[in-house]
């Protein structure tokens, strides 16, 4: 059974990527996204123990799945249940087109228009990502792909390169 962790930089094809996994391959798809930040104004981490409870409970009602999201600290509570990485290494400014023509996300915003009211901030954000030292950035991503003892992908555009 394929247990997929797939990660990288916002904008990197994460979302869809998983959505064709879960289509194709008919794997249970987990998007971190939704279970990694409390419902606050401004918005704030969950717990990690209130994360790692529902990670568990979806790891252990699924046989197959793909977990995605940019969230090192998230990702590796999942790690030793998955036996596939596949970090989607994008150029930023692939990233930042990826951003520009991304569809409405209704399961994280209410409409197309607030959804787009955040693209300057996400725009800065996914310019950051090879600079910033947190759980989102490149370095975070590196480290949990290298640790990895299971199949590894990383993309890095249109080429894919395959470590064991």
């Amino acid at each position: 059974m394929r247990k997929v962790l797939l990660f990288g930089n916002s904008g990197s094809g994460k979302s869809t990527l998983a959505l064709q996994l879960k289509k194709t391959e008919n794997l249970a798809h987990l998007d971190l996204d939704t279970l990694a930040w409390l419902d606050s104004s401004p918005p704030q981490r969950a717990p990690l123990e209130q994360s790692r409870s529902a990670i568990d409970d979806f790891i252990q009602a699924n046989d197959a799945w793909v977990i995605e999201g940019c969230y090192a600290d998230l990702l590796a509570l999942a790690s030793p249940a998955a036996n596939e990485v596949i970090f989607l290494n994008i150029p930023i400014e692939q990233c930042i087109a990826n951003a520009r023509n991304r569809p409405w996300e209704p399961h994280k915003y209410p409409s197309k228009e607030a959804q787009d009211a955040n693209l300057d901030m996400l725009i800065d954000w996914i310019k950051d990502y090879e600079n910033r030292d947190d759980v989102f950035s490149q370095k975070a991503h590196l480290a949990l792909f290298d640790d990895f003892e299971g199949t590894k992908r990383m993309a890095t555009g249109n080429r894919q390169e395959n470590t064991q």
